[in-house]
């Protein structure tokens, strides 16, 4: 790839907010002057990462990660700084010249993981011409195009074809692929002998891409039916693919979710795929029926809403049930439960009523998690009985007892009252004694020094779950004065014209050194330009903490004292160090000549050190 030149860089930052690029990773929420929200790089139930619009910077206060636009998503999609340049470029819609974008939108290939990435894309790609341009993948073709898919969504989505004549290993043993890389990749079964063939066949392939748009993993799904294999086979996890983490689609629709506020969860491939080619585009789905923690909080980065639509039999009834019991338990999302016909999923319900009636049915079909519950707890009840009644308002109770809102408890009363031809005073009455019940039973649970514990004062806004040692006298004076040089030239030229001048610590020194550098070039400082200049990551990360500390209008004093701790108490800190050092071996080794020598020195060193703090 060509060199981007300095001044192309700084046109595609200039033409980015950064706080646009982030928001389609992370939920933003207005602070302050900054925006906070849940750490891309971690986890977390607090946001501590923080995106600071005047400067252009992130910063995550937990774990220590920051930087500028570029810097941000090389951390989070593992690529290269010119592909950032050029992915921000795109989002930004700079043109930039075909030069620099030759080889950008592939992984790269020095580290074992762009390798196995690189397999990946050329198996996707291998299959998906098998499945458009060949003979022997038309009849999965045919299958796809009965399922309603057209070619533009075939496309998108790359699918394609793996034939029974396993074409995979020899594709790749024309290109001298490395054989351990292969046994790694998942791609292939090895059996007693070493040797490789293809885990896949006679299926159609859908390609799992991570949350870079990079192909991790497949899934394949039998053209043909055969009892003695599964209908969909998933590639084994790697160290590319893990199934607890990754979502079906959510690379694709992250923008949409955005957009839309919400995300719909779908039970299967088939039914995101139909959907995005209905208009909704906001669609993801996990690795099968189980939703995972990890999942969630992925969703929980991005959006606040989350609508549930799994299929509206009773294998799908019962996943909805226990998506919504891990969500409750381990989410703050805003749930909503689409309710399908009984019996069909959602691609056979847009061919059945069209694009429109599919999209109208995301909207009118949403029902409150408790509205599910209640009517998941009537399945296979005869509620003409006076037994079976019982003992639903008995299941529904506790139910009802979660709901915080008055409104919508007062709505649910009033419904089970008519129903049932219900006093609605006496569910109240039973509601009151389950919620009784459930304090009691949770308090006698509690362990016994919990019991009596104080209540903790509530938690800040922001937490900052990394505790950093306390910094020494000096180094915050180099902070401080660091801050200042770069911040404003009266300072930078006060002190460049020291010649005696020096920071103590070398990262202090190495950053004062290229900024050196860097304003021959610059006539003011950018946070985000200086940190592309510095180039090591320790010492981006060290001036990008500098940037989140909050410093008061400059003064003549305060420089003066930066200068007067680093020039002259370090030196004198440090001589006293060594002579305290000194005075430890001396008193070791029985030397009393030497240990009343090194006292009168400390002494002398120690009323230096008060007379230079009352100047």
């Amino acid at each position: 790839m060509a060199k981007i030149p300095e001044e192309v860089i700084e046109t595609v930052r200039t033409a980015t907010n950064i706080a646009d690029v982030v928001g389609q990773y992370v939920q933003l929420k207005k602070s302050g002057k900054n925006l906070f929200g849940l750490c891309p790089f971690h986890e977390e139930k607090t946001p501590s990462f923080s995106v600071t619009e005047d400067k252009q910077i992130f910063h995550c206060f937990s774990c220590g990660r920051g930087g500028n636009v570029f810097k941000f998503l090389m951390e989070l999609e593992h690529i290269s700084f010119p592909e950032a340049v050029v992915k921000v470029a795109d989002f930004s819609h700079v043109d930039l010249a075909s030069e620099y974008r030759q080889d950008a939108a592939a992984p790269a290939v020095d580290s074992k993981t762009g390798q196995l990435i690189a397999l990946h894309e050329q198996a996707a790609k291998l299959y998906h011409h098998i499945l458009v341009n060949t003979e022997v993948g038309q009849p999965a073709l045919d299958y796809l195009h009965d399922r309603g898919l057209t070619d533009e969504t075939i496309e998108t989505y790359q699918l394609g074809f793996a034939p029974s004549q396993r074409l995979l290993k020899p594709f790749f043993d024309q290109r001298q692929s490395d054989y351990q890389l292969l046994r790694q990749s998942g791609l292939f079964i090895e059996n007693a002998d070493g040797e490789l063939r293809d885990r896949f066949t006679e299926r159609v392939m859908f390609p799992l891409r991570n949350a870079s748009g990079h192909v991790a993993a497949f899934s394949g799904r039998l053209l043909k039916k055969a009892d003695d294999q599964p209908k969909y086979l998933n590639s084994p996890e790697t160290a590319l693919f893990t199934k607890s983490r990754l979502l079906f689609n959510f690379d694709l629709a992250r923008p949409a979710i955005r957009q839309a506020g919400e995300v719909t969860l779908f039970e299967g491939y088939m039914d995101v795929i139909s959907a995005t080619q209905a208009g909704v585009r906001n669609g993801i789905a996990s690795m099968g029926t189980s939703l995972t923690t990890e999942q969630i909080y992925a969703i929980e980065r991005t959006t606040d809403k989350l609508n549930v639509c799994y299929d509206g039999d009773e294998p799908g009834q019962r996943a909805i049930e226990r998506a919504l019991s891990l969500l409750g338990q381990h989410s703050h999302l805003q749930l909503s439960v689409i309710q399908l016909p009984e019996g069909q999923d959602p691609d056979e319900y847009r061919k059945a009523h069209g694009n429109e009636a599919f999209k109208q049915m995301l909207t009118t079909a949403k029902e409150t998690p408790i509205r599910f519950q209640l009517r998941y707890l009537r399945r296979n009840r005869a509620l003409d009985t006076d037994s079976e009644r019982l003992d639903y308002l008995n299941q529904a109770m506790p139910l009802l007892a979660q709901v915080q809102e008055p409104v919508e408890l007062d709505m649910y009363l009033k419904q089970l009252a008519t129903e049932f031809q219900l006093d609605k005073d006496a569910l109240v009455a039973q509601l009151k004694q389950v919620q009784r019940d459930t304090a009691a039973q949770q308090e006698r649970q509690r362990p016994r020094q919990q019991q009596a514990a104080p209540v903790p004062a509530a938690s800040p806004a922001v937490t900052v779950h990394q505790q950093q040692r306390p910094l020494t006298r000096l180094e915050r004076a180099e902070q401080g004065l660091l801050y200042r040089l770069l911040h404003d030239r009266n300072v930078w030229a006060q002190v460049t014209a020291m010649p005696d001048f020096s920071f103590v610590h070398d990262d202090y020194q190495i950053i004062y050194t290229l900024a050196q550098g860097y304003f021959q070039t610059h006539q003011t400082y950018v946070t985000a330009q200086f940190t592309d200049f510095i180039q090591e990551d320790r010492l981006q990360q060290l001036v990008i903490m500098l940037e989140t500390k909050s410093y008061a209008a400059v003064t003549p004093r305060e420089i003066d004292d930066y200068l007067a701790v680093i020039m002259d108490e370090a030196p004198i800190e440090e001589q006293l160090r060594l002579k305290k050092n000194q005075l430890t071996e001396a008193s070791r080794l029985g030397d009393a000549e030497q240990q009343r020598q090194l006292v009168v020195e400390i002494v002398q060193l120690e009323r230096q050190r008060q007379a230079n703090k009352q100047v």
